[in-house]
């Protein structure tokens, strides 16, 4: 669209494969870093008292008006992630329509402070709806990266088609991030949506990497205190791909457990020993804190992650936070999934979202949704198969077909919300998934002990990891083995399942026209190289008014 822009001068506000409980805690590690963690979260610089942009530039949360720039800036070198040392430092950012940043639409500044990290977020408003900028930030002599946004397209607007990458998961120690260098190098996307588990709390080598740790992370214990999180942050931010995406587009994110520690729930986590570790109070309070310091995310309801966003006329996007609020997760045979006083949203998210999917007038309604949504059983799987799987999956390994710590462990939230989209009529619902280390394709039936008699309420899209691990690295054998066998049998057992790929690594990318929404399903040649290649392997669509999945041929 052309439109004709003045100069601003905007005031900017600053602002599983699951390994269980290791046996021995060492309560030293919740004070290791105190002083400040290793300088190794740093990438290497020139020993030198100028600022510097090491950690790169992003973007976030689109609106049809503005969006959220973020960086990080090091004022001496001894102000590294987690410190709390260093001097504040007036950090200037400007935006423009072009990448030379000649045609300059807005400018401002912030102050980074040690309070902060020294991360500063420019939450810049008065530009045009669907339109690229570009940005950069500047201290003293110092430029960042120049990176590219993009605004969302105004409320009332017809848009012909949306395209989003969708991705989850990035275990650090496991692999390279390849997957956000195709992503970057597509340059067709209106933004990206990152549906939790962005860091990995763990110590080196406690969490799955095959055995091989391909790349140690920093702090190398878990990651307790805030210091501690800031600087597991700082290193994932210093890779190189993941900061070329984030200049590429905006970023939508929400967050799942590996945020704060594995299974995470309102009043503790598995990953979380009550004393040795510190109180899980200030434990969450440290994770929060660094999470919304280091991500382009605006803080919505009370400091958590679900907030609405909306593309023109094609589509608008709940994200959830499925883990501030949920009761602790049962164990089979010591609880009851169905108990209608347990709650995975919590009673106002629930509501919230219920009324924005009844009230919303665009042709698609996605949920970003950090847990699988769609039931799931396991049938008859052999034992060989039937224990990884379990691992993954958190299940009994005797085989019971439940998943507490999905959708699956708090039912009568999910019977809420799937009778809600059908007693109004509410169509085009789809939920797009991560967590699970696996690629799906689902219908979410109202009942899936009867399907496909019973209705579809709505359509789910799972993405697999960008590198955490998935069943055939649990069991060490060549990729696609363990898919070969045990897809078929998930399918057989869960007839609204349309395709499960249970051993490859990757990305997606969802496609949105008023006819269909299309996932396509990318697959890396080898999470361990940096250099990885990236090919398509599957194409899914739910058309318009059919709340089903189908399959589709060929990428978008």
């Amino acid at each position: 669209m052309t439109s004709r822009y003045r100069s601003t001068e905007n005031t900017a506000s600053p602002n599983s494969l699951s390994p269980r409980r290791r046996t021995v805690v060492k309560a030293a590690a919740a004070g290791a870093v105190l002083a400040g963690p290793l300088t190794g979260a740093l990438p290497a610089r020139a020993a030198t008292d100028a600022p510097a942009f090491l950690h790169g530039v992003a973007s976030g949360d689109p609106l049809p008006d503005g969006v959220l720039l973020w960086t990080r800036v090091t004022p001496v070198p001894e102000a590294i992630p987690g410190s709390g040392t260093g001097p504040a430092t007036e950090v200037s950012w400007v935006v423009a329509r072009d990448r030379a940043l000649t045609d300059v639409v807005s400018k401002g500044s912030l102050t980074a402070t040690a309070a902060s990290d020294h991360t500063v977020k420019a939450d810049i408003r008065g530009l045009e709806p669907a339109t690229d900028y570009w940005f950069r930030f500047s201290a003293g002599t110092a430029d960042s990266p120049v990176g590219r946004t993009r605004t969302a397209p105004a409320a009332g607007a017809s848009v012909a088609n949306l395209r989003f990458g969708v991705v989850s998961c990035s275990n650090w120690e496991a692999g390279h991030f390849a997957a956000y260098r195709h992503l970057a190098a597509r340059g067709d996307l209106d933004a990206w949506l990152h549906l939790g588990d962005y860091i990995y709390e763990y110590g080196t080598g406690e969490y799955g990497t095959r055995g091989t740790v391909v790349r140690p992370h920093e702090p190398a214990h878990e990651i307790v205190t805030l210091a501690d999180y800031r600087a597991r942050h700082a290193r994932y931010k210093t890779d190189p791909d993941l900061q070329a995406l984030h200049a590429a587009a905006p970023v939508v994110a929400i967050w799942d457990d590996h945020e704060f520690a594995n299974d995470t729930w309102s009043g503790g986590a598995e990953n979380h020993t009550e004393g040795a570790e510190g109180a899980w109070s200030a434990r969450q309070t440290a994770a929060r804190q660094a999470y919304f310091e280091w991500m382009p995310v605006r803080p919505a309801i009370s400091g958590t992650t679900y907030r609405r966003l909306r593309f023109g006329k094609l589509a608008d996007l709940s994200l959830l936070d499925l883990r501030s609020f949920r009761s602790q997760q049962v164990k089979m045979g010591n609880g009851d999934v169905d108990d209608p006083e347990r709650t995975l949203t919590g009673r106002a998210q629930l509501d919230w979202l219920k009324s924005g999917l009844k009230a919303s007038d665009t042709t698609w309604r996605l949920v970003g949704n950090s847990v699988m949504i769609a039931p799931f059983a396991i049938g008859s799987l052999s034992a060989e198969l039937l224990k990884p799987l379990a691992e993954l999956l958190g299940l009994p390994q005797e085989g019971l077909a439940i998943n507490t710590d999905q959708w699956d462990g708090y039912t009568d939230d999910r019977r809420e919300i799937l009778a809600h989209l059908r007693s109004h009529a509410i169509r085009n619902t789809v939920f797009l998934t991560g967590d699970i280390h696996m690629a799906w394709a689902n219908d979410v039936p109202v009942n899936a002990g009867t399907y496909p008699l019973s209705a579809s309420a709505a359509t789910e899209f799972v993405v697999t990891s960008v590198s955490s691990d998935n069943l055939d690295d649990i069991v060490k054998v060549p990729e696609g083995t363990v898919s070969a066998v045990a897809a078929p049998l998930i399918r057989a057992a869960n007839r609204h399942v349309h395709w499960v790929d249970t051993d490859r690594h990757g990305y997606g990318v969802l496609d949105l026209t008023a006819e269909r929404a299309q996932m396509d399903y990318y697959v890396l040649s080898d999470r361990t190289k940096r250099d990885a290649t990236s090919s398509w392997a599957r194409s899914y669509r739910t058309r318009s008014g059919t709340q089903k999945v189908e399959r589709t041929y060929d990428p978008v």
